[in-house]
Order: structure tokens, then C-alpha cells, then sequence
């Protein structure tokens, strides 16, 4: 059992992007969330503040990178920028959705590998350590030139699982890019794995060419596994494959919730998927909720790594290497 984190050396303050997420992880750690204060100048240039003392303390900086992504950037980095100039020990940046993960290779001539751009900027801007939770692919661990904790949400969502009929079921990877995580996952429910052949055709439109792995026709249920859910394209085709293969019931779930475009609306509406299984890396407003959607919260993954880092503990227990 960790020791309890040291209140009077540590400061917790969040961006504007997810704030009922940071009042969970400082409710779990029994720490106030200190104010940040943002407005913006008459020329759009923002103004931030923080709401109390940092000198010679740790500070947290909890700032998922959702939408209006660069505007969250921008904030985060300011914050990152004010606490180093205002003598915090340490700049501990929690960032619970790293979106700009997805651009992790040059896969076409003259563009930016814009998740190590970013990994650079939150260096220099004064971060002295990163912690997030399921980075697109295992690559973006290594852009960081500081120590960087990528967690896992499989703990979250094995124990929902728990409670979930998965008789016949079969876990399934929208792409062969998460088919070793969805592997590992299949691992730890006693059940089979299967993956997409996924052609991305644009931002938004996907085409899945088979299913490679265990054989899906036979099973009932099947549980699509990814790590982040954007406009919906990959499910929705996924989707239409495993109810040509049978499949009678689906429960859709990834760790970053982003829903796009009416995303949950149009999963919702096909009658094989039952449940939309998501957690609160990203923040969900009421006016996207749902009957069929399941918001879980990571606050204890955070939490309890953050008691780890605070009493100079080993996370390693907490990593799921590979993801």
C-alpha cells in the first residue's frame, strides 16, 4: 500500500479541457485542485494564471489534448512555461489523452511527425516528466526526451467486463496496428482475438477487407477493442462485417472517446451494438450522453500512479508493457 501523497509539497491545477477528471484524481488523492485562472486579451492572445504558490513544490498539470486541440496546447504549455519560471521543483504535465499520437511516422512526403513536435514543445516548455494513459503505438513512448509513464485502461475495463455476459464472445481489433493490445487483452479474458484488414481510404472513410485470426462465424457476441474513437468510420465498417459473420451483439469500447461527427448517435443506431464503453480521458458533455454509452473513469489509474510518483516509488507494477 502507498504512502499518502505529501499535500503540502505538491500542487494540482488543470486546463480547461477536463476538469471534472482532475477533481477526481485530487478527490482520490485527498489534495485541493488549485485555481487556474484563463481569459483571453481583446487580440485573442490568452492570459493564464495560477491560483497559488509552486515555489520549491511538484507540480501537476492535468490537460487532455481534445478538442479545440491547439487551443488546449497552447494552454498546457503555458502552464508548464509559468510554473518552471515560477521556481516549482518538479512539472509533472498529466496528460490524459495525447491526441496528436496518431501522427507517430512519415507516411507522406513534406509532413510533420507532429507526435514528437509536441513531445519536444512540452520539454521545452518546462515539463520535467509526462504521464498519460494508451499512446497510439508504442513509438510515441520514445519521442519523449524526459521520463514519460504511459498507462493502461485494460484494468478499467476488465473489471466492467466482469459484470458483462461474454458467453461466445470474441474480441476483435478494428486494425492490425492494435492487434498485439487486443491480443493481450483477449489473454487476460480467457478469449479468442481476431483483426480487421483495414484500408484507410481518408480521414473519415475505412474499408475492412476480412478478418484475420480466430474464426468469428460461430460466435454470438464479439467486443471491438481500440484505443481511440474519432468519427466512428473503423467501428461502423467492423461492424457491418461481424453481422455478416453472425455476430448478433456488440460492445464497442476504446479508451479515448473523442466521438466526432455524431459518432455515438450513428453507432447507437445499429441494433447489434449494445453497448458504446469508453472512459474519461476525454470529456464527455451532457448533450452527447446516451442510453447506450458508458463513460468509466481512469481518476484511480492516475491517482495511484501519481501517489507512486509522489513517494518516489516504482510504477513499474502499474505499466501493462506493450499495450
Amino acid at each position: 500500500m502507498s504512502l499518502s501523497i505529501p499535500a503540502g509539497e505538491v500542487r494540482f491545477f488543470c486546463g480547461s479541457s477536463n476538469r471534472p477528471l482532475a477533481e477526481k484524481i485530487t478527490a482520490q488523492l485527498g489534495v485541493p485542485l488549485e485555481d487556474t485562472h484563463i481569459s483571453r486579451f481583446s487580440n485573442d492572445n490568452l492570459y493564464i494564471q495560477l491560483g497559488a504558490s509552486v515555489r520549491y513544490r511538484r507540480v501537476y498539470i492535468v490537460q487532455s489534448l481534445s478538442q479545440p486541440v491547439n487551443d488546449y496546447l497552447m494552454e498546457l504549455l503555458m502552464m508548464l512555461d509559468i510554473a518552471r519560471s515560477a521556481a516549482a521543483s518538479e512539472v509533472h504535465a498529466i496528460i490524459p489523452y495525447y491526441s496528436f499520437g496518431r501522427s507517430d511516422k512519415k507516411d507522406a512526403p513534406r509532413i510533420s511527425i507532429t507526435a514528437r513536435l509536441v513531445a519536444d514543445l512540452l520539454k521545452t516548455a518546462g515539463a520535467t516528466h509526462v504521464m498519460s494513459i494508451m499512446f497510439h503505438s508504442p513509438q510515441v513512448h520514445g519521442f519523449f526526451g524526459i521520463p514519460t509513464d504511459p498507462m493502461s485502461s485494460r484494468a478499467v475495463f476488465k473489471e466492467y467486463l466482469a459484470s458483462c455476459n461474454l458467453e461466445g464472445a470474441i474480441i476483435v481489433s478494428p486494425d492490425m496496428g492494435q492487434a498485439k493490445s487486443a491480443a493481450r487483452f483477449a489473454k487476460t479474458l480467457n478469449l479468442p482475438v481476431a483483426a480487421g484488414n483495414k484500408e484507410r481510404v481518408s480521414d473519415n472513410k475505412v474499408v475492412i477487407r476480412g478478418l484475420v485470426g480466430s474464426q468469428v462465424r460461430g460466435h454470438k457476441r464479439a467486443v471491438i477493442y481500440d484505443d481511440e474513437i474519432a468519427t466512428g468510420g473503423s467501428i461502423m465498417e467492423l461492424s457491418r462485417v461481424l453481422i455478416d459473420e453472425g455476430v448478433e451483439e456488440i460492445l464497442v469500447m476504446c479508451t479515448h472517446g473523442v466521438f466526432t461527427q455524431g459518432a455515438v448517435a450513428r453507432l447507437a443506431a445499429v441494433p447489434q451494438i449494445s453497448q458504446i464503453i469508453t472512459t474519461d480521458t476525454v470529456y464527455i458533455p451532457p448533450e452527447m450522453e446516451h442510453p447506450k454509452l458508458k463513460v468509466l473513469s481512469v481518476a484511480g489509474v492516475f491517482a495511484e500512479a501519481i501517489r507512486h510518483n509522489a513517494n518516489r516509488e516504482s510504477l513499474s507494477d502499474l505499466f501493462v508493457y506493450g499495450e
